[in-house]
């Protein structure tokens, strides 16, 4: 057995673990380097977003409501899931540093994928606080709490953490006695198992079930709320309070289709036609990246109350100051 191998035996099966991955990626493609720096400055510019954002939520406690838990859980899971992917992504790329130890691979794996589930279902959350503002705004306040809506998200950081740890957990019961290359960006799943030499027939199974609870079920839930809304609406007599109506959901739209369509998209083309390797990787690299940078931007930052909520900060700040050098 070579030096670039681990063995393990248990019960009385072999299993061959390399010891590390490569990571294909960009392969030729003219000019790369940089797309590399485009991805660095979205993933600087989602940093000081989505860190902004969350410190104006921690600090002005009148945006301690339950529509800003899920922005604040939001703009986390953005923070943390760009934190995951792009700096491992550009030292891979960048610097050339494609090889990657077998637990490692299996980490960026978890992560990458852990935080783009919770990412999903925190739209679904947010499609729910709309659903019931529009067709039950008089119970709103008493079924959008504080404890609801912390309790939705826990359940939904638990499932996901389960469904991801499952995922990867069963990738060490394959045994990779061939090829290293990982044709893929990061250690994504299905090229990963695609390598192994033995029955994969179970990481299917689970790359379906992991693929329709992270993204699927949340679009179908999202869809069917938004169709709930529809038929609330055309029950509003007046058409400006239905305008007015419709504008609180339009951010929320805006963010399901800059997540969901390019992921759709990307799949539909891959499954009814050919599809250039580097052209589905760049595009998944966008959809992994962009709406991270997008979400604070179009779901926040430009809203009335944090817009308010920061002058308030701000006005705050320039008092402290004055007092201290008084």
């Amino acid at each position: 057995m070579g030096s670039e191998e681990k063995v393990t035996t248990l019960f009385n099966t072999t299993f061959v673990r390399p010891a590390k991955f490569y990571l294909s990626g960009f392969s030729n493609i003219p000019n790369i380097d940089y797309f590399f720096v485009f991805l660095c400055f979205i993933y600087i510019m989602t940093v000081l977003g989505n860190g902004f954002l969350l410190s104006v939520i921690w600090l002005v406690k009148t945006l301690h409501t339950p529509k800003y838990m899920i922005v604040f859980n939001m703009a986390l899971t953005d923070l943390c899931g760009s934190t995951a992917l792009i700096p491992k992504l550009l030292d891979t790329f960048l610097f050339d540093r494609r090889y990657i130890v077998y637990e490692a691979c299996l980490s960026y794996m978890f992560f990458v994928s852990f935080f783009g589930g919770v990412q999903s279902w925190t739209l679904v959350t947010m499609a729910y606080d709309r659903f019931i503002a529009i067709c039950f705004p008089l119970r709103y306040h008493s079924m959008v709490t504080k404890k609801a809506i912390g309790s939705m998200l826990m359940f939904v950081w638990l499932l996901i953490l389960i469904l991801m740890g499952l995922l990867v957990g069963f990738l060490d019961r394959l045994s990779f006695c061939g090829s290293v290359v990982v044709k893929s960006f990061f250690c994504d799943h299905g090229p990963v198992y695609r390598l192994a030499c033995n029955d994969t027939t179970l990481n299917i199974i689970l790359a379906n079930v992991a693929v329709s609870i992270a993204a699927f079920i949340p679009l179908i839930f999202i869809v069917l709320t938004y169709v709930c809304i529809s038929i609330a609406l055309t029950r509003i007599a007046s058409g400006e309070e239905r305008l007015r109506a419709l504008k609180t959901c339009t951010s929320h739209l805006i963010l399901v289709a800059i997540l969901f369509l390019p992921f759709v998209a990307t799949n539909v083309a891959v499954w009814a036609s050919d599809i250039h390797p580097n052209a589905r990787i760049i595009n998944s690299t966008l959809t992994h990246t962009i709406p991270a940078l997008l979400n604070p931007i179009i779901y926040a930052l430009k809203t009335d109350e944090v817009i308010n909520a920061v002058k308030k900060l701000f006005k705050r700040n320039n008092i402290n100051s004055t007092v201290t050098k008084w």
